[in-house]
């Protein structure tokens, strides 16, 4: 079995994959020893450890040397946050899903907003871009479709009507190549659930502060939960009050 297998196979609805993002290869390494059976980055942290803002911020030649340390690392699968890609365009967009996909990781997130504009691409584009990346990564490389409905609208506007929204996406997503659904900002277990049950593709939660329990988002069906910057931010804060210790 290939570590790209390996990696497919550990995302199970009601058996979540848990990711417990990292940014370099020192915390891909501390997370491994703590148990991990796979690794992920996550963009906001690999950039404000780097000393950039995300959205892209951080150079993509930048980007993918870290991927490849942190690959070189450990011999847990890595799966990379690439945000939108670096490029708009299909043909751009695939030259750097072969420059990632020769660092060795086994797959990414690839989200639908557009970085450095507006809203997100309409469907059939973000079909149009998954196809490329699908095509220059190879057919086991794991794309991990992230759709940012959620965030573009208000907690409490959340509802039915987006959820059918991010199935049309799943759908549209999964035709084009597509191996999982991201869904940062779902937080109601309900409609967290609706969207489970009726995904082609397995879904990813990404688990916040005072969020729904691991227990309760494994009944609904999600397959990986992630934590974001969340565990960037926790080492800082522990590593500022340390400081703060020592010199106040």
């Amino acid at each position: 079995m290939t570590s790209f297998d390996t990696f497919a196979r550990l995302h199970v609805p009601g058996k979540p994959l848990i990711l417990y993002n990292i940014w370099d290869a020192g915390s891909a390494q501390a997370v491994a020893r703590a148990g991990a059976k796979a690794l992920a980055t996550g963009s906001w942290s690999v950039a404000a450890a780097h000393g950039f803002f995300d959205a892209e911020g951080l150079p993509l030649d930048l980007a993918l040397a870290n991927a490849a340390r942190i690959v070189a690392a450990t011999t847990l699968p890595v799966t990379v946050d690439f945000e939108g890609g670096y490029a708009a365009a299909p043909e751009l967009l695939a030259a750097n899903f072969a420059a990632l996909a020769a660092t060795g990781a086994v797959g990414c997130n690839f989200e639908d907003q557009v970085v450095g504009g507006e809203g997100l691409y309409p469907i059939e584009a973000q079909q149009a871009r998954i196809a490329a990346a699908r095509k220059a990564a190879g057919p086991a490389f794991f794309i991990n479709a992230r759709t940012d409905l959620f965030l573009k609208v208000a907690a409490p506007a959340h509802d039915a009507g987006l959820v059918s929204a991010a199935l049309d996406r799943a759908h549209a997503y999964a035709e084009a190549g597509a191996s999982g659904l991201f869904v940062p900002g779902l937080a109601r277990l309900d409609l967290i659930e609706k969207l489970c049950v009726k995904s082609p593709l397995p879904v990813n939660h990404m688990a916040v502060p005072g969020g729904p329990a691991r227990a309760a988002l494994a009944s609904a069906g999600i397959a990986r939960i992630s934590h974001g910057p969340f565990p960037y931010r926790a080492v800082m804060k522990q590593l500022e009050e340390a400081a703060r210790a020592l010199f106040g």
